[in-house]
């Protein structure tokens, strides 16, 4: 007596194949469409003429003789400033990720009595390089460097244009 077709190894095997890269072709779809790019910028004209303006803000902060040290332990960042900036004014602090746009953290600073700067992270920093921005709350200066993380001591950072 002859078996019928699906009870034989070589037609599932057949069908198996062409599955298994339809599959694969669906999975690699939805990896595609999930996992947007964070770096590429939609408004790139605006930032382009926004870049300028920064510019301002980096040469004034040069113009103060800013200073800041920046000390990062026990998920606690500390800033101590040093220039002719407003005393007491609140800054804003960005450490951004150069690649994990999810990793980024922006903190409203003020300052305690002692002119510290001082703020306890929810989550911590991860290991590696960081962006780091310090800028009055108007925007009238601002100060920038790439930093690497962990820091042994406390960190200087030099107004540079």
């Amino acid at each position: 007596m002859q078996r019928h077709w699906y009870q034989h190894f070589w037609p599932w095997f057949l069908i198996v194949l062409p599955l298994c890269a339809v599959a694969a072709s669906l999975y690699t779809f939805y990896l595609a469409s999930s996992g947007a790019d964070s770096m590429v910028v939609d408004d790139y004209y605006k930032k382009g003429r926004a870049y300028n303006k920064d510019l301002t803000e980096l040469k004034r902060a040069v113009e103060m003789k800013m200073l800041a040290k920046l000390s990062y332990q026990d998920e606690q960042v500390s800033i101590s400033l040093v220039g002719s900036q407003k005393a007491g004014e609140a800054i804003k602090v960005s450490f951004t990720h150069p690649t994990l746009e999810k990793e980024d953290h922006l903190l409203i600073m003020t300052a305690d009595g002692s002119g510290m700067y001082r703020q306890r992270l929810d989550v911590p920093l991860i290991k590696g390089n960081w962006n780091l921005q310090i800028e009055a709350m108007d925007g009238n200066w601002r100060i920038q460097r790439r930093i690497s993380l962990p820091i042994k001591d406390q960190l200087l950072i030099r107004a540079e244009s």
